[in-house]
């Protein structure tokens, strides 16, 4: 990919190495502001561990990671909070937590980074419960909802804090077509309601280039 002007990340000859299987191999690229950029693979090719160096969640033998103007590849564990502040992660299986409610779930983030007060977070809550379709789920356990219910509740608290951009790690993983489709169509109307940056990673039985 062409390096884009001021991107919102950057990743610059990423080595990652687990004992002696190499999985990321001088990765170089830049993800542009307000863009979704997919990056596509077979299973196993590292499409999940580099989008875990993006926000520190793995940390590279070699190489750089940028957000913005900050380098995180070398932040300490503590300095990470306003970094994870600006980026928000869908998890491969949504990661809901099972013993909270919905609105508790999506609510986390916020009690996380201390912001606002209880009225506050909660309107913030149904705000976001709105924009995925699913306010009326507030109350709900993650076991009474089916896999695409939990995908969306899992993109709400991905979003609850506003982020800059929003990193989503094979999003439509265990659904069926017609609910893929209203999960991308989703990610799409976020990326131009909230003027964020998404990239997100998906499967495929061939290697291919990133794209925009």
């Amino acid at each position: 990919m062409a390096a884009a002007p001021d991107p919102a990340i950057r990743v610059k000859d990423l080595h990652k190495s687990f004992g002696r299987l190499r999985v990321l191999r001088g990765v170089t690229l830049a993800i542009p502001r307000g863009q979704t950029t997919v990056v596509m693979g077979p299973s196993g090719c590292g499409k999940s561990v580099l989008l875990k160096h993006l926000i520190a969640l793995e940390r590279p033998q070699h190489g750089e990671v940028w957000v913005g103007d900050l380098r995180v590849d070398r932040m300490k564990d503590r300095d990470l909070g306003g970094i994870r502040r600006r980026v928000g992660f869908l998890f491969q299986m949504g990661a809901l937590f099972d013993s909270l409610t919905v609105g508790e779930n999506v609510s986390f983030p916020l009690l996380e980074h201390s912001i606002g007060t209880a009225p506050e977070r909660r309107d913030r809550v149904m705000r976001v419960l709105r924009m995925v379709g699913l306010a009326e789920k507030f109350g709900h356990m993650p076991a009474d909802l089916s896999g695409g219910q939990r995908k969306r509740i899992a993109l709400a608290r991905a979003i609850v804090l506003d982020p800059e951009v929003v990193l989503y790690d094979e999003p439509t993983t265990g659904l069926d077509p017609i609910t893929s489709d209203v999960i991308n169509e989703l990610i799409l109307k976020l990326a131009d309601e909230l003027g964020i940056t998404s990239r997100s990673e998906e499967h495929t039985s061939e290697l291919q280039s990133p794209y925009v």
